[in-house]
């Protein structure tokens, strides 16, 4: 081990290392928290002002981070900035900004390339600067590594690795620093100060042979959920047009003690990782002429499933124009509030288009703002509005709602994620 090597792994044992992380979302803030409650100093930098301003004042824009964490990170040294310069000092950068896809599925990665142009001429020797944003394989040495040397300081020598992030909104059982951290350095010596710095905040760290070794691992991981769910997803169709409640049967096949992992269908997938990877990997592949058909194929399996639930409940109605319909749940997962790739914006939008009155409920997100994607733009109906439409579709089963009181109250009551097991009306249509 090199003496500067044995000087940076001394500096985080004693806490000394002052971390810097870009992006302050879903990924970004929980692990800013993470570090400073491990007793590092945190500057975190975003380019919302509005962020940025909430979490100076002690506030949270998060539902699953209480403000109670943000005042004790403050307390402890933490500081939002929107200055680039302000990372200067620090000794360790983590990238943790969106990677989305582009209008033909191609990868967007303007967040990636703008933020490490910005950052490139704060930099200085010496400094370890991480990638954790999800991408395609090569993504850390062709852009992160290649623009940080091209835009930066001359003779600045910097250690640059990629840490894939493994955040699971919603999941309350598995401590954050419980998840084992995958590291890959560009250099020997990037993976060990990675490996170092990580180590002080999580439980196991992985390191990996190479950026592009950790890069396909956090690929695979989702488009290995993303084949399954597909898997489910198309044999719940089959299973409907015959007769067969598919939820009993994945409940009899898990078990089976080897060789079956329970998958489960639902009215499409979300999230930024599963709708999003499989197709970074797709657009690396063509670069290598290699055709990644099993992966395209689910991802247009995932992708055509709410168009399916809309399909469902146009037949159960006649015909969607004029008719009132309310979503129940529009955040992607239960019990969280985010939005991002929910299959419930493009089932709203695809019944809007069909001349449908839509609204939606959701206890997590009262208010929905028009996005990219979508053109939802209004607050959450109460519940207690429920009588009055023609048809409620479950979309995202938030524990909060009394499942046997709302089909109650509905005239008709679509299903799409097996919430209604055990209730027998006229009124449930399972899709």
């Amino acid at each position: 081990m090199s003496d500067t090597l044995q000087q940076w792994t001394a500096q985080v044992a004693a806490r000394e290392t002052h971390v810097g992380i870009i992006g302050l979302g879903y990924v970004g803030l929980p692990l800013a928290l993470l570090f400073s409650e491990a007793g590092f100093r945190v500057t975190g930098l975003d380019i919302d002002a509005i962020k940025v301003a909430t979490l100076n004042a002690g506030g949270s824009y998060i539902q699953r981070i209480a403000a109670e964490e943000i005042t004790a990170a403050l307390a402890a040294g933490f500081h939002a900035t929107t200055d680039f310069a302000e990372l200067t000092p620090c000794d360790a950068v983590l990238i943790c900004v969106p990677t989305p896809l582009g209008a033909n599925h191609e990868p967007d990665m303007s967040f990636v390339t703008t933020t490490v142009e910005a950052l490139a001429p704060h930099t200085r020797s010496g400094q370890l600067i991480v990638l954790e944003s999800t991408t395609w394989p090569g993504t850390t040495t062709e852009i992160v590594a290649t623009t940080l040397a091209r835009m930066g300081p001359k003779g600045v020598r910097l250690l640059v690795a990629f840490s894939p992030e493994r955040e699971d909104p919603g999941n309350t059982t598995t401590p954050r620093r419980e998840i084992p951290k995958v590291i890959g350095g560009v250099s020997a010596e990037a993976s060990a100060a990675a490996a170092a710095l990580y180590g002080a905040v999580f439980d196991r760290t992985i390191s990996m042979s190479s950026p592009e070794a950790a890069e396909m691992t956090k690929l695979l991981e989702n488009i290995y959920r993303g084949v399954n769910i597909a898997l489910v997803n198309e044999l719940k169709q089959l299973c409907l047009a015959m007769g067969i409640d598919i939820w009993e049967v994945i409940d009899a096949a898990a078990t089976k003690p080897f060789g079956f992992a329970p998958f489960y269908p639902g009215p499409g997938i979300g999230g930024h990782c599963i709708p999003v990877d499989p197709f970074y990997l797709s657009w690396r592949a063509k670069q290598f002429d290699r055709p990644t058909r099993f992966i395209e194929l689910a991802g247009e399996v995932n992708e055509a499933m709410p168009a399916f639930v809309v399909h469902t409940v146009e037949q159960a109605l006649g015909t969607l124009a004029g008719k009132k319909i309310l979503l129940l749940g529009i955040a992607y997962k239960r019990d969280i509030d985010d939005l991002r790739e929910s299959p419930a914006l493009t089932i709203f939008s695809l019944l809007q288009s069909a001349d449908a009155e839509v609204r939606y409920n959701d206890p997590y997100l009262p208010t929905v703002g028009a996005g990219r994607h979508y053109a939802v733009h209004q607050n959450s109906t109460p519940l207690d509005k429920v009588a009055e439409f023609d048809c409620v579709v479950l979309v995202t089963d938030h524990s909060a709602y009394d499942v046997a009181a709302l089909v109650e109250a509905s005239k008709m009551f679509v299903d799409t994620r097996n919430a209604t097991r055990g209730l027998s009306s006229a009124k449930i249509l399972r899709c």
